[in-house]
């Protein structure tokens, strides 16, 4: 069997005017992620780390912010084309660690539904997914919630 480790890290900034996409579902908040896609920056650092683990560039590389077709698209999809990447070449995902950075909304309450809707998209077990959330403390750029950042560590492997 081989494992192979991939880390991902994503972040985007506050707007009024967007929904908050979020581990795949919508948060009520009064601003939203600004970006090409629906900015999900918890999937997309997921996506990054399952690409990096495989070698396989990164988000952008396979889904550019210069290519219409991805113009607020949702990140569901691409999670599952991501998967559908490593599969290729012959990966599954163990599991996944990540950490959301938010002053607000808070989590804690989202995370199993979040947990529930990345398991659907990546046909994995909800037990192999952590979600985390945590602030800045008031400090920074996420602190005084001008946008929100994620990290993702996993582990894929191949038989």
């Amino acid at each position: 069997m081989k494992i192979r480790v991939g880390f991902g890290y994503d972040v985007h900034q506050l707007v009024a005017g967007r929904q908050l996409w979020l581990g795949g579902i919508l948060l009520e908040h009064e601003k939203g992620l600004l970006g090409h896609s629906d900015a999900d920056v918890l999937i997309h650092a997921i996506c990054d780390a399952l690409l990096g683990a495989a070698n396989m560039h990164d988000i952008g590389y396979h889904f550019p912010d210069t290519k219409d077709e991805f113009k607020n698209i949702d990140s569901k999809i691409l999670l599952k084309k991501t998967i559908e990447l490593i599969a290729a070449k012959g990966y599954k995902v163990s599991n996944i660690d990540s950490t959301v950075c938010a002053e607000r909304p808070k989590l804690n309450s989202h995370i199993p539904s979040m947990q529930q809707k990345l398991a659907s998209v990546m046909d994995i077990d909800t037990d192999d997914i952590s979600i985390k959330a945590t602030t800045t403390e008031k400090l920074g750029f996420i602190g005084h919630e001008e946008g929100i950042s994620a990290y993702a560590t996993v582990l894929i492997f191949k038989d």
